[in-house]
């Protein structure tokens, strides 16, 4: 008789953890391991969005500098990938299409969006929202002064347990134009990069 293996369910599961990352910091590192240990994910992607259609451009790092602290502030997780999908899509990027994309060429895998609590707010602004909806997970992890959102009770957005960080992007790069410490802020071999390249001055 012939065994039927069953596939192994690792590197199945992978949660979409969308951000400009400008630039990447200990917040999103604490919350992304959170989630990691809090739920089914085998893995969280970091996609680095190139242009967020609700955001001003103006203090955006390049695309590839932002990409490369990201993979720096990682490199030491088996748990973590940093993915440049949204770069070669067109723009602005709307996460239905890199998640259509990401769908077809990784038919293997099966993908739950990672989002801020304060951004259910707005989720009926976004592009074809409700297939996002009925085809997909999304782990909501709790943001400051963020009223219960109605989306709670379907039963594939799910909130997660998870610290809320103050950290901001923002304010490291305000230290940065002072001339203050981000030591502690983000991980040093990001803080180095950083430095080195002058980035946010």
């Amino acid at each position: 008789t012939r065994i039927t293996m069953t596939k192994k369910t690792y590197n199945k599961k992978i949660g979409l953890y969308f951000g400009s990352f400008n630039p990447i910091h200990n917040g999103h590192l604490i919350l992304a391991q959170q989630i990691l240990e809090n739920s089914d994910l085998d893995l969280i992607w970091f996609v680095v969005s190139p242009q967020n259609p609700f955001k001003e451009r103006s203090n955006l790092l390049d695309n590839r500098a932002r990409y490369f602290l990201v993979q720096k502030a990682i490199e030491n997780n088996d748990g973590f990938r940093a993915c440049d999908i949204e770069f070669s899509l067109p723009l602005p990027s709307y996460t239905i299409d890199t998640l259509t994309y990401l769908q077809e060429k990784h038919s293997d895998k099966n993908f739950t969006i990672i989002i801020g609590e304060d951004n259910l707010k707005y989720f009926h602004k976004w592009k074809n929202y409700q297939a996002i909806l009925d085809y997909y997970r999304i782990f909501v992890y709790p943001r400051p002064n963020c009223e219960q959102s109605e989306l709670f009770k379907l039963k594939n957005v799910i909130k997660i347990n998870a610290p809320m960080i103050d950290i901001s992007s923002s304010l490291i790069r305000e230290n940065i134009r002072n001339n203050k410490s981000i030591r502690y802020l983000t991980p040093e071999a990001v803080r180095e990069e950083i430095e080195k390249n002058s980035y946010y001055l």
